[in-house]
């Protein structure tokens, strides 16, 4: 039992990211039974939304999380599970320009100034 007042306020600190901790690994537990019952690209989808948002506070490592990423996509694929590509903006075309003349600009030249001279005594 802490005694000390900063080590007390440690404790509860830890015991408050241990719980946001596991609710986080439940979710990516309870993704992945999901997605391995019943394979489909949507389930896929909120797996690795799941492995991401465990990178991103640093409870699992990148590698790891993307080890068992690409493992979920072959499981999808030798399940013949059809892959969608993410909805992506629209291409646009480019903006036509109102004026096809170049504006030039002189180039400025800058005379550099001699550096300044110590005197040593």
């Amino acid at each position: 039992m802490p005694i000390i007042k900063s080590a007390k306020k440690a404790a509860r600190q830890a015991k408050k990211r241990r719980a946001k901790n596991i609710l986080i690994k439940t979710d990516i537990k309870n993704a992945l039974r999901d997605f391995k019952a019943k394979p489909n690209a949507e389930k896929l989808q909120k797996l690795q939304s799941e492995y991401d948002k465990a990178v991103k506070k640093n409870l699992i490592k990148k590698n790891t999380a993307s080890r068992r990423k690409a493992a979920a996509v072959k499981f999808a694929k030798e399940n013949g599970v059809k892959m969608t590509a993410k909805k992506s903006a629209e291409k646009k075309a480019p903006a036509a320009k109102a004026s096809t003349t170049k504006k030039t600009t002189a180039k400025k030249t800058t005379a550099k100034k001699p550096a300044a001279k110590k005197t040593t005594k």
